[in-house]
C-alpha cells in the first residue's frame, strides 16, 4: 500500500469519525503523560473527543531516557511501543481493551510474524481492527510505529481488557 493510499484511508476515516463526534457537540481535549515519550513535533500524544481517544503513533522510545531503541529486535520495539500506547491510554482512564483500531507501520514486513506474536499477546481478546503497511522509513530510524483509536465503554465493567 502506498503512502498516498494510506493518506486517503486516514483522511476518509477522519472525515467519517470526526463529523460524527462534532454532531454531539463534544470538545477536543489534549491527553498527555510523562509515562510515555513526549511528542517530538507539533502534535499531541492523544486527543479525546467525547468517549473517543485518538492516539498519535508511538515509536519505541524509552520515556525515561527519551532515547529510541532503533537497534533492538522487532519484538522488543513492538513491546515498548505497545507499553507506550498503554501509558497514554491509562492517562485517560482507559486500557488496551478499549482500543478499536490500530495502524501499524513497519520498516520491513518480513518481520511481520515476529511483530504479530508480540502484538497478539497484548490484544488477545477481542482484538481491534488493524491495518499494517510497510514504509520506506520511520522517525528516528526505528522498525515500527503504531497509532490507535480507543472508545471508552460507557456503563460497562471494562470486560475484554488488554493484557
Amino acid at each position: 500500500m502506498t503512502i498516498s493510499r494510506i493518506s486517503c484511508f486516514l483522511a476518509l476515516f477522519t472525515a467519517v469519525i470526526l463529523p460524527a463526534c462534532a454532531q454531539t457537540d463534544v470538545r477536543k481535549e489534549i491527553i498527555s503523560t510523562k509515562n510515555a515519550p513526549a511528542a517530538i513535533g507539533p502534535y499531541s500524544q492523544a486527543i479525546r473527543t467525547g468517549n473517543m481517544l485518538f492516539l498519535s503513533g508511538q515509536i519505541p522510545i524509552d520515556p525515561e531516557t527519551n532515547q529510541p531503541m532503533a537497534d533492538a529486535t522487532i519484538e522488543k520495539q513492538t513491546k515498548l511501543v505497545i507499553e507506550n500506547l498503554r501509558a497514554v491510554l491509562e492517562a485517560n482512564g482507559m486500557t488496551l481493551g478499549d482500543v478499536v483500531s490500530t495502524q501499524v507501520f513497519m520498516k520491513d514486513l518480513n518481520e511481520f510474524s515476529r511483530m504479530n506474536a508480540v502484538y497478539g499477546a497484548y490484544f488477545n481478546e477481542k482484538p481491534p481492527a488493524r491495518a499494517t503497511v510497510e514504509v520506506a522509513r520511520l522517525p528516528r530510524d526505528v522498525k515500527i510505529e503504531i497509532a490507535a483509536i480507543a472508545v471508552k465503554k460507557r456503563g460497562s465493567d471494562q470486560e475484554g481488557k488488554g493484557r
